[in-house]
């Protein structure tokens, strides 16, 4: 793909090599594409860091395909995130005796487009393509953060309204006035540590005990 242009994202500073074995690709990506990152200059990548790189993977994609995916895959945080940004997920069916295949199976149980070659990509991605040319309305405002508001206050906010009902995202973010990006932060940093559970329909509870 360096020949059509090339994005990398990656965990850590944009000028860390992870693995360092990948030196030669990276060098070549830096100088014929580009490589991104949230995280400062110089920070060598950690496991907590992974699940946001992979936030930014289905950020800036228009769909994401999961190949391969166990059932605590992180490709499987990757995919729920792209759908609540709203991108596509497609998903390679596997044999169901493989454990390497559950997640993605489970994938296209829940909706995700069955994927064998790349016309099956294709097909869904192009009306979107020429749909992204037509000017379309405003999204409807999402409430402001307060003046000051930070992400211990997110946090704060966010377990404060909480409980083992589930509850919808979008009604959360109303409730805590806080921006969308903050209330995600919040959630995924209770999801990787187990505090809470995602529901259909973009709902989350509470895990007590």
């Amino acid at each position: 793909a360096l020949a059509t242009g090339t994005v990398a994202l990656v965990a850590g500073g944009v000028d860390v090599c992870y693995p360092p074995d990948n030196r030669d690709l990276y060098d070549a990506i830096a100088e014929r594409g580009a490589i991104v990152s949230e995280q400062p200059a110089g920070l060598e990548p950690q496991g907590r860091h992974f699940p946001r790189r992979n936030r930014l993977i289905s950020g800036v994609s228009r769909g994401i395909v999961v190949v391969e995916a166990a059932r605590r895959s992180g490709s499987l945080i990757t995919a729920r995130m792209a759908l609540e940004q709203g991108r596509e997920v497609f998903a390679v069916p596997g044999s169901p005796l493989d454990p390497r295949a559950r997640g993605s199976n489970d994938l296209i149980r829940q909706g995700a487009t069955l994927t064998e070659e790349a016309g099956d990509v294709l097909r869904t991605l192009d009306p979107t393509l020429v749909r992204a040319a037509i000017p379309v309305s405003p999204l409807p405002k999402t409430p402001a953060a307060e003046p000051g508001a930070t992400l211990s206050d997110a946090r704060r906010r966010v377990e404060e309204n909480l409980s083992p009902t589930p509850t919808g995202v979008d009604e959360l973010v109303r409730e805590c006035h806080m921006p969308p990006s903050a209330i995600a932060a919040v959630l995924l940093e209770l999801e990787l540590a187990g505090r809470i559970e995602r529901h259909p329909g973009n709902r989350v509870a509470r895990l007590d005990g």
